[in-house]
């Protein structure tokens, strides 16, 4: 009859010192990124997909280097939000527009928010330099995009 490797403790006892060591090892900042992006903050929010990401359309590369960084979202229903980010400020547009307010969050928990104009026009600043995404409040709807990775021409 064989026997568990864990009926000796001791054995038992390194290896739990052993998964202790290696979850310590791991960065505390790492850890936090990994819960935000994998925790659903707002059941009531409509997920809109990045359809378009300048930074990846390798046809333009020479025209978009140094330019803002264009991104565009779309939901399953009616709404698509345009961005633009910029050295200075992210600027955008919902689409159809719609008053309300938008939110740029970071998976720290950092949050900026702004007005989102009759227009459907927003600023916010300061632009992301990492990992992000926009939630926008508008009436009853609320939209939050996917979560946008840095862009990989910056430095």
């Amino acid at each position: 009859m064989a026997t568990s490797p864990w009926a000796d403790d001791d054995r038992l006892l390194a290896a739990l010192q052993d998964a202790a060591r290696a979850a310590a090892a791991v960065p505390p900042e790492l850890t936090a990124i990994g819960k935000a992006v994998y925790t659903w903050h707002d059941p009531d929010a409509e997920l809109a997909a990045l359809v378009y990401d300048s930074a990846y359309d390798r046809d333009l590369v020479s025209v978009t280097r140094g330019g803002p960084r264009t991104l565009i979202f779309e939901t399953g229903g009616e709404l698509t939000l345009e961005a633009e980010v910029g050295p200075d400020v992210l600027v955008g547009q919902l689409v159809p527009p719609l008053p309300g307010t938008v939110e740029r969050q970071l998976p720290d928990g950092d949050v900026v928010k702004a007005p989102i104009d009759a227009f459907g026009g927003f600023a916010l600043s300061p632009p992301p330099t990492g990992t992000f995404r926009l939630r926008c409040v508008s009436g009853g709807q609320i939209l939050t995009t996917a979560w946008v990775p840095p862009d990989p021409a910056q430095p």
